[in-house]
């Protein structure tokens, strides 16, 4: 996904972050609380049983630095740095849904601020880090996120590093905000786990809520009307799957727990799943397309 080289970027949007419980708990809580779920201990205490540090992967480590937003100016700075693609992402995300819920639910969008920082930093919902990878918070309605954690996306879980893959999180957390609008993110928290839990199918709607974002994308406008987004190619959209395929709970159990899949852990879907679910969002362009919870086939 390019960005048109001449739109201008919103920067006060975001805030350079420096150094409730987590709802819509984020790609790299996914991966703790999977692990936790191999290694047994609770990742609200000092240890577990293989002996990781468990504070350590929560806060990230000790370094934190800030994030100089200002430099992102233009389309063709998004096209050219991770952090202000994220700007660029965000403007475009709530662009659209400033017009659609009014337009198709009757439902008014109020703005989310974004934190982009480096190392750690907190939030209401606790400390954010790489290793918490990116969230959103409903206590404070920001989301947080480490421009660092789209190289582990890639690295580590086998993303294609394209644009919409990393696009697709940070509209995927903006999706957790149209919920939160809507009164429904609560729903998420039943206690449970599995693929048909109320974690998974509220992650599974804010999937698709992220793919009916990418069919409006190249409508998004800056301020002065100009396109943010140039028309999605094919090619975008593999970069999105590759993405969501990335962050299934069965890829992710495979990739750390030696090959072992284990469903009633699961709290965010598996692969195929989060696939189709931003696919069916990207087809239909409709928000009403993407009701994961008045459905058993996930």
């Amino acid at each position: 996904m390019t960005f048109n080289e001449g739109a201008r970027l919103d920067t006060s949007q975001v805030t350079g972050g420096k150094g409730g419980a987590v709802i819509g708990g984020g790609i790299g809580g996914l991966v703790l609380m999977l692990l936790f779920a191999f290694l047994g201990g609770n990742p609200l205490d000092g240890g577990s049983s293989s002996g990781f540090d468990v504070n350590q992967i929560l806060t990230g480590g000790s370094n934190s630095s800030s994030i100089d937003v200002s430099e992102c100016q233009t389309g063709a700075d998004a096209n050219e740095n991770d952090v202000c693609r994220i700007v660029g992402t965000v403007n475009s995300a709530q662009d659209y849904w400033t017009d659609a819920l009014p337009a198709d639910i009757n439902r008014q969008y109020r703005e989310a601020q974004t934190v982009i920082y480096s190392g750690a930093t907190q939030s209401p919902c606790g400390t954010a880090s790489n290793q918490t990878g990116p969230f959103y918070c409903p206590s404070d309605e920001r989301v947080y996120i480490d421009a660092s954690f789209f190289d582990q996306l890639s690295s580590q879980f086998g993303a294609d590093g394209g644009n919409l893959a990393q696009m697709y999180v940070v509209a995927h957390e903006y999706g957790h905000h149209v919920q939160n609008i809507l009164g429904i993110l609560a729903r998420g928290q039943d206690g449970q786990t599995g693929p048909q839990s109320g974690g998974v199918r509220i992650e599974l709607m804010a999937d698709c809520l992220a793919g009916v974002w990418a069919h409006h994308a190249a409508s998004t406008q800056d301020e002065q009307g100009t396109a943010l987004i140039q028309p999605l190619t094919r090619a975008d959209i593999e970069s999105a799957l590759s993405a969501a395929a990335a962050v299934g709970d069965d890829h992710i159990q495979e990739t750390l727990g030696g090959g072992r899949v284990n469903q009633d852990s699961w709290t965010h879907g598996s692969s195929e799943s989060r696939q189709r679910w931003f696919t069916t969002g990207y087809e239909s362009g409709n928000l009403n397309s993407c009701d994961t919870f008045n459905t058993n086939d996930l």
